[in-house]
């Protein structure tokens, strides 16, 4: 156990995002996870968007005055580096990635951007509006419609082959949407953990669902089932573990990503696709980076503690 564990935590989660469910779900395991090594820990709810959030957020933590803030949030201004400026300003030590590496990785286009650079395979992608995007094809089917700044899966939709017209998309939408190339193939990831420049690649998982690995198959029991190590050949899964960490240090991440993937068996090494950096990854009791961790020999407590070790400002 940590001899700084006199720290006083705060765990801040929910937030206004389309994952709030979640967030909450991650937060409350690892206040109790955090509890379990020693930590004083505070609960701190991010609230759920409305006017004057913002400022209700500051004032709750400087009545806390935590030591260190371990960011919980999943989604859109947790996730996007809105928290994070705003953590910043107020000079609390959060755990995760900083302002500009968090905004870059929820910003699908730009993210890809600096995956070419840095020559990862991702596929053809195009930045349209919603209206763009109902109206024509804007890629050969099967191409897949998503927002440019969500997570969690969260409003995918899938056009197949042979399809006549795009799909009705609701309100809910984004006025700008990705449309991105389908790639076919299994569902691979790659959890990368540690300090600046001790950064691993952990072990690779295989994700299988009846259907799409939507927001359903993530977070709910039975929903996916996960497979670690991936039962596949050593060069796929080394390469995982490679694009993780230089996904990871293209989008100048900290302490903590998970980076998705397709392989396409049938093309072998270059059926393999990045597909996207997550840098908030999920801590409920379904998620992988837990499980991941837990494979290469950290408990929960353990990992939720070498994150808030890492914390600092200047991200």
């Amino acid at each position: 156990m940590s001899g700084r564990t006199n720290q006083h935590v705060a765990v801040l989660m929910g937030g206004p995002s389309s994952e709030r469910e979640v967030s909450l779900s991650t937060g409350r395991g690892c206040v109790e996870a955090l509890r379990g090594e020693g930590f004083r820990v505070t609960e701190v709810d991010a609230g759920t968007g409305g006017a004057g959030s913002g400022a209700e957020l500051v004032a709750r933590l400087q009545q806390v005055a935590p030591d260190v803030v371990f960011n919980a949030l999943h989604g859109r201004w947790g996730e996007d580096g809105c928290v994070q400026g705003l953590l910043e300003w107020l000079r609390l030590p959060y755990t995760h990635s900083g302002v500009l590496a968090s905004a870059t990785a929820m910003d699908k286009s730009r993210s890809k951007a600096l995956f070419r650079a840095a020559g990862l395979p991702v596929v053809e992608s195009e930045i349209v509006s919603r209206e763009e995007a109902m109206e024509d094809h804007v890629l050969d089917p099967p191409y897949v419609i998503k927002p440019n700044n969500e997570g969690s899966s969260v409003g995918i939709y899938i056009v197949k082959a042979g399809a006549k017209m795009p799909p009705e998309l609701p309100d809910t939408m984004p006025d700008e949407v990705m449309v991105e190339a389908y790639a076919p193939g299994r569902e691979l990831t790659c959890t990368v953990l540690g300090s600046a420049g001790r950064e691993q690649a952990l072990t690779v998982t295989e994700i299988e669902t009846e259907g799409w690995y939507d927001y359903a198959a993530k977070y709910e029991t039975g929903g996916s089932r996960h497979t670690l190590p991936a039962r596949v050949p050593e060069a796929i899964l080394k390469a995982c573990q490679d694009y993780a960490l230089r996904a990871h240090w293209a989008l100048g991440c900290r302490s903590l990503s998970r980076t998705d993937f397709r392989w396409d068996e049938k093309r072998g090494p270059s059926g393999l696709i990045l597909l996207e950096t997550n840098t908030q990854p999920g801590m409920t009791p379904t998620s992988l980076t837990p499980e991941q961790a837990a494979h290469a020999g950290l408990s929960f407590g353990a990992l939720c503690r070498q994150l808030v070790e890492d914390a600092s400002c200047d991200r």
